[in-house]
Parts: structure tokens; sequence; C-alpha cells
């Protein structure tokens, strides 16, 4: 697989809202080792002992896909599934105690693991059990009988790398084309796009949707977003205002329309007033 510009870190509201995370819930993000690092964006744990309280946990879209298992699951079966690409937020109420652990694949390296395109997965929740039959049911006992988060991720990191001699299914033209959807924070028209790689706009849109289930514009849109979250999880100095500018946001118009498509809520509500001039 080629390499791909790893500048881009997807991120998820509890990252960007750590002041306000409640101490019953627990979101933890870890890097993957340096020969996964080209797939995978991080692996991921979220805690809630819950204690009677429900609460509504937000997942926005972040251009990458995700196999979850829950620790807590009532049978094998259930202990883990698959999510595809979103394209707006998705809430969702939690009121028992769960413990969750994730892996966030990269979308356009996430087929070489899944064994089919991400396109078939899109709207849908399969058990892990459906596409890698018995193996997951592997996995899943593997990291039952790990004791501690570090035990489970190499658990993990194991049987993923077992994985990484397998046929590459991905296309190259759509690897390709996300390397410079990365390089560009998302900020090319399907023009720009269709000459950097040579092909026509028609083909571009045609291995997108085959492939992943959504066209490059649109993709391209959830990552310019994700570089604006990203530039403010880091909390540099930079004014929100510069943020935006520097990540192509150039109409106030467009950039509360994509607050609200994606995060569902007005960028006042995420940004400090601190950070606004």
């Amino acid at each position: 697989m080629a390499k791909i510009m790893r500048q881009y870190r997807p991120v998820q509201p509890p990252t960007l809202e750590r002041a306000n995370v409640q101490n019953e819930y627990r979101y933890r993000e870890y890097m993957p080792s340096k020969s996964l690092a080209n797939y995978i964006a991080c692996y991921w744990t979220s805690e809630y002992n819950g204690e009677g309280i429900a609460r509504m946990s937000r997942v926005i879209p972040d251009g990458c896909v995700d196999i979850i298992f829950n620790l807590g699951a009532t049978s094998v079966k259930k202990g883990a599934f698959l999510t595809g690409l979103m394209r707006t937020y998705e809430d969702m109420l939690v009121a028992e105690p769960q413990s969750l652990i994730g892996i966030r694949f990269y979308v356009e390296g996430a087929a070489r693991f899944l064994r089919y395109p991400v396109a078939m997965i899109n709207g849908h929740h399969p058990h892990l059990q459906d596409i890698w039959g018995k193996e997951a049911d592997e996995v899943i006992e593997g990291l039952l009988e790990a004791s501690d988060t570090a035990e489970r991720i190499a658990w993990l990191e194991q049987e993923l790398i077992k994985r990484l001699w397998m046929d590459d299914p991905a296309d190259q033209l759509l690897l390709t084309s996300m390397n410079y959807l990365y390089e560009y924070r998302g900020n090319l028209s399907m023009a720009a796009l269709a000459e950097k790689v040579n092909y026509s706009e028609r083909t571009l849109r045609r291995t997108f949707q085959q492939q992943l289930g959504m066209s490059p514009k649109e993709l391209g849109r959830i990552i310019q977003f994700q570089g604006l979250l990203q530039m403010l999880a880091k909390g540099t100095r930079t004014s929100f205002t510069d943020a935006a500018l520097q990540c192509g946001y150039y109409d106030q118009s467009h950039l509360i329309k994509s607050f609200h498509t994606f995060y569902g809520v007005a960028p006042s509500k995420i940004v400090s007033p601190d950070r606004t001039n």
C-alpha cells in the first residue's frame, strides 16, 4: 500500500469536550505500532459505569471505518460489529454500563482487513462474525481473556498484523486520490483531483462509489471539517477564524452548515470564547 500523508488524525467529540465529560464516562485513544500506522488511525476505549444515569453519546463522521468490540456482550456473536462511513452525526443513548474497545481504520486501507469493500458496510452494523467467521470468535475470546487495555491492544495488533500478508484489494486510483485529499485537507474540487490523478471525473466517482459508497466531494468535505477539529483539539493559539480560513472555510455560512451537518451544533457550542478572536 502506498505511503499516505498522515497529518490527518480524525477527532471525535470526547477529545474536544474533555472539560465537559462526566466522571462516569471515560474515552481514550491509543496509537498503533509503526507497522500498522499506515492503516489504523487509533485504537480507542469507551468506558461508562452507568450508576443509573443515562447519557447521550455523540459520534461524528470522520472518514474512517471501525470494528467495535463490546466486552460486556451477552454472547460472542454480539461481541463485535462494524461501522462504515458516516454522512452525519449520530446520537446514541447509553443507559447501561458498557466497556468498548475499537479499531479505527483509515478508509482506504480498511478493505485489506475486512475483505469487503467499505461500500457494503455503510448504513449497516454487521457482526464481525459475519465478516471473519470463526476467526472473529477467536479474536473476541482473546480480548475477554486479556487482563487490561495494553494486553487487549497487543492482542489486536497481533491479529491485524497477520492480515497484512493477505492480498491488498485496495484500488490504486483510490489510494492515490485519498493521498491528495489528505494532503489538501479535503480542499480539492473534483476537476482538480481528476487532473492530479490523470483520470476522468466520471472514473473517479465510479471508483469511490464502488469502493467506499461515497463521492470524493462528500468525503473531501468530511476531511476538511475534521482538519478544523484537529486544529481545535491541538489547542494551538490560532484563533478559530484563522483556523477556519486555513482549512478552506472562506464563507461563514458554509462553516456553520458543516458544523450543523457533521456535529449537530453551531460552532459557538464547541469553540471557547477566547478562541473566536
